[in-house]
């Protein structure tokens, strides 16, 4: 193989132009394509900003035509030569217009045939790509995406300075104080027999951060849970983390709008419109079913119980005797698609949220049908049918259930899969919005209790503490989430600071006086001593980068993540380790 010699790259492939004919250049990169026509040879060289086309022909030295001749795809060459225009022009590409007729030529490395072809819209099954990450990282789609997220985590960066935040690194190796996921615990070698934990979030260090004067702290944080994935899940994410001190929840919110609104702008040239809109949770549960809900579509949902709780049906009488509801969402031009059959698929899907059925009506040419029309009247079918502004050609999806929360999570579900199902949901659209007043407590089933919905830490909204001891249902929470088209981006809360209503909360929630020494001594401490009123949030990055780019999956937007077994195909990790490291920590293992 050839060496470099002095010779020093002068442009990244993707740079030229037109403006750049007549100059000599040198480019580095990766064989894409080598085009073998007798008397002509081009190869397509690929780095991360791009191709250009390399060009021999019959005045180029023969040592150099088979040099090139000989070249196969992913060799790592280095190139000299003149730009030039093309004579075939390609004006798919930014670099479509010019070549370089190449003068020396150095094959740098060589490569054996890759395990898949390295093209945009890779077809290849992902588990293989993701074994040879670093070659699907050589594909130019891919690539770009990881560009994009760097210029996103610089834009966050150049923001949050200039509003006059530091960036300050809290630890990795943290107390375990388990909350919500499950923690990765990390053994200790030197106290054997106690572990570290990975953050789940900086959450305590950030409060930390305020008691310590900082007043306006941001990270970009390394976070760990032990959770199952999904597409936009990862057992190791990053966070866009920030806390502020002498502000109230208004002041972070316009933060944070005034972010989303610069990073579209720097990032995408897209223009966001500020102030966004607001909901409450309880509106978002009620119109969409959900707590970050998809705007860019209507079918919202709407209450029927007013209107059947006498109609004859026993599935909603009984809903609604039991203190529940029945609710409905009406599909515009959807009787066609939604066939039995589709209709049968969704009532699965209802199923496995915890629906007992699912009613529904098809107005079709042929008249209406409907799962429940034989139990009740013609009336009272068109006041169901007029509560929906349901026409010829539409579709009705009914749930009733005693809980009436679990109604409309269902009816979300659905109106989500519906959408799908109809391709209405536009793909050009970014939808904010901020969720707020979350409720305080949620109940646990499993435990048969009240839990914080965020964390122990946040403040209830002022007119809600008399309900603390008396009615926990009502408590409502100073906190929000941002959501932009379904997913949610941020969560965060103001915080509190008072020690005889943390105290309180913690005593609600069943700890005890000896636990919350245990587990938040540290904190409880430090607001002993003049903790600033504070609050914050923490954004998603791999989020917020997977929706602005539209990907499916937060692995396209990872440069090395795990598959949705929480593995690493191209390191076989997580793995065994040998005894003598397990006996070193004094830990044994247990076969299951």
């Amino acid at each position: 193989m050839d060496n470099m010699n002095g010779l020093k790259r002068t442009n990244y492939c993707g740079e030229f132009n037109t403006s750049f004919i007549g100059k000599e250049a040198v480019v580095c990169g990766w064989v894409a394509r080598q085009r073998d026509l007798g008397q002509l040879i081009f190869i397509d060289l690929r780095d991360r900003t791009g191709i250009v086309q390399l060009a021999f022909d019959d005045a180029t030295d023969r040592e150099i035509f088979d040099k090139a001749f000989a070249t196969r795809a992913e060799f790592v060459l280095m190139a000299k030569g003149m730009v030039r225009e093309r004579s075939s022009k390609n004006l798919e590409i930014p670099t479509g217009e010019v070549e370089i007729f190449v003068t020396d030529l150095r094959v740098l490395g060589k490569s054996e045939t890759p395990p898949f072809e390295i093209v945009e819209d890779s077809k290849t099954d992902e588990l293989l790509r993701l074994k040879y990450r670093y070659l699907d990282l050589r594909r130019p789609d891919l690539a770009k995406n990881i560009l994009m997220r760097h210029k996103i985590a610089k834009i966050t960066r150049d923001f949050f300075d200039e509003n006059g935040f530091i960036e300050i690194e809290t630890p990795i190796l943290i107390k375990s104080t388990p909350e919500g996921a499950r923690d990765f615990l990390v053994p200790s070698r030197l106290h054997n027999g106690d572990f570290y934990a990975l953050p789940q979030s900086p959450q305590l260090y950030k409060q930390l951060s305020m008691v310590a004067g900082f007043d306006r702290y941001m990270q970009i944080a390394r976070c760990f849970r032990d959770e199952d994935l999904r597409a936009d899940r990862q057992p190791e994410f990053t966070q866009i983390d920030l806390e502020m001190s002498f502000v109230e929840m208004e002041d972070i919110l316009d933060l944070g709008e005034r972010f989303m609104k610069r990073v579209f702008k720097d990032a995408l040239d897209v223009e966001i419109e500020t102030p966004l809109p607001r909901l409450t949770f309880k509106e978002s549960m009620e119109r969409f079913g959900t707590d970050k809900p998809d705007t860019r579509y209507g079918m919202e949902l709407y209450d029927l119980s007013e209107i059947v709780k006498d109609c004859g049906f026993g599935v909603f009488e009984s809903a609604i005797a039991g203190g529940g509801a029945v609710r409905a969402i009406t599909a515009k031009n959807a009787a066609s698609v939604l066939s039995r059959k589709e209709i049968d698929k969704l009532t699965e899907t209802a199923k496995g949220i915890g629906a007992k059925g699912l009613a529904w009506v098809r107005w079709t040419d042929e008249g209406i049908s409907s799962s429940f029309g034989k139990f009740i009247s013609e009336e009272k079918m068109d006041e169901i049918l007029k509560a929906g502004n349901t026409e010829q050609g539409d579709a009705v999806l009914i749930i009733g259930d005693v809980n009436a929360t679990l109604s409309m999570t269902i009816l979300g579900a659905l109106r989500s899969e519906v959408a799908k199902k109809l391709d209405i949901i536009p793909q050009d659209k970014y939808n904010l919005l901020w969720i707020t007043e979350f409720p305080f407590f949620e109940w646990d089933e499993e435990l048969q209790t009240f839990v914080a919905m965020h964390h122990p830490f946040t403040a209830p909204m002022d007119d809600c503490l008399d309900y603390l001891e008396t009615d926990k249902a009502k408590v409502r929470a100073k906190c929000y989430d941002l959501v932009l088209n379904g997913v949610e981006l941020a969560s965060g809360s103001i915080r509190i600071t008072d020690p005889a209503l943390q105290s309180r909360i913690f005593d609600l929630l069943g700890l005890t006086k000896e636990e919350a020494q245990q587990k938040f001594g540290y904190l409880l401490e430090a607001f002993k001593y003049g903790p600033p009123p504070h609050g914050g949030m923490g954004l998603g990055l791999d989020r917020l980068v997977m929706q602005m780019l539209r990907c499916e999956t937060l692995r396209d937007v990872i440069a090395y993540p795990k598959n949705k077994d929480a593995v690493e195909p191209m390191t076989s990790c997580p793995s065994p380790v040998d005894n003598a490291q397990l006996a070193e920590l004094g830990i044994e293992l247990i076969e299951k």
